[in-house]
């Protein structure tokens, strides 16, 4: 079953909104400045499973509208409202890349409607390298800057050797890209580093990811110790959704049915895990 249907929030947000299947609910939260549909692959195997995808577009994209916001924890708002308007009890929170951050501090600001908490490439303690950086904002600049200096910036910062950045090459909202990057800037990491006192995190950690290097999973789990259960995917850098679905799903799906071993959960990724080329 799919739904499409639009909500109001108590900020004033306007929220598109498309459900897919039946369940317990898990919510998807996009990288900088992307489509929810990034997710769709991913939504469409954890509706198979027997799980309700929860699929909001952030604020300044496909029919999302509200004011600016003021930082990361007006996006975990966003979040709030979209769980409780479905009336569906804790979620699942998956967030790829910045999303990451918005889904920590939406379980910080309501540990009661976290489930667990899935961050795909989760970083934010240790930063890129300028040029990294810089390749990450250029790569959202679509219409602003030529495409081929894009593909450039993508095959840097977002995609590992051997696969092919013009998957991404559209897909940016770069207004909404800069709204979220002064939203995270004007927040202090440590109010949603943690993702809230208690929900049992994951962390996919790819291999390949000079965005969000390993560093970040060493702080984290020197941060919240045994909640967090770390699997490292080869293979894959930044983007990872598009780089390796089937074994994002795989693992993903078994954490959501309450697999807790991060033995077991690596055996599943390392499986599925496809070899460039």
């Amino acid at each position: 079953m799919e739904l499409e249907e639009r909500i109001q929030t108590p900020l004033g947000v306007t929220l598109a909104l498309r459900t897919v299947g039946e369940g317990p609910p898990v919510l998807f939260i996009p990288s900088l400045g992307r489509n929810v549909a990034d997710f769709d692959d991913l939504a469409a195997r954890t509706a198979r499973a027997g799980y309700l995808a929860l699929l909001p577009q952030p604020r300044g994209i496909g029919g999302s509208a509200g004011p600016a916001p003021t930082d990361l924890f007006d996006l975990a708002r966003d979040v709030v409202a979209v769980i409780e308007h479905a009336s569906a009890g804790p979620a699942h929170l998956v967030g790829h890349a910045f999303g990451n951050r918005v889904a920590r501090a939406a379980a910080a600001l309501r540990p009661d409607l976290a489930a667990s908490i899935v961050l795909l490439a989760g970083g934010g303690a240790s930063p890129p390298t300028p040029e990294v950086r810089d390749a990450v904002r250029g790569a959202t600049r679509q219409g602003l800057k030529p495409d081929v200096q894009r593909l450039e910036d993508l095959a840097l910062a977002f995609f590992a050797a051997g696969h092919d950045p013009r998957v991404w090459l559209g897909g940016w909202f770069p207004a909404a890209a800069e709204a979220q990057v002064a939203a995270g800037t004007a927040t202090d990491t440590a109010r949603w580093w943690a993702a809230g006192p208690e929900a049992p995190v994951l962390l996919v950690q790819a291999l390949e990811d000079p965005v969000a290097p390993p560093g970040n999973a060493e702080a984290l789990s020197r941060a919240i110790g045994e909640r967090l259960r770390l699997v490292r995917l080869a293979h894959a850098s930044h983007a990872i959704l598009p780089e390796q679905p089937r074994a994002v799903a795989a693992t993903l799906i078994a954490w959501f049915r309450g697999e807790r071993n991060a033995a077991t959960l690596q055996t599943l990724m390392d499986a599925e895990t496809l070899t460039p080329g």
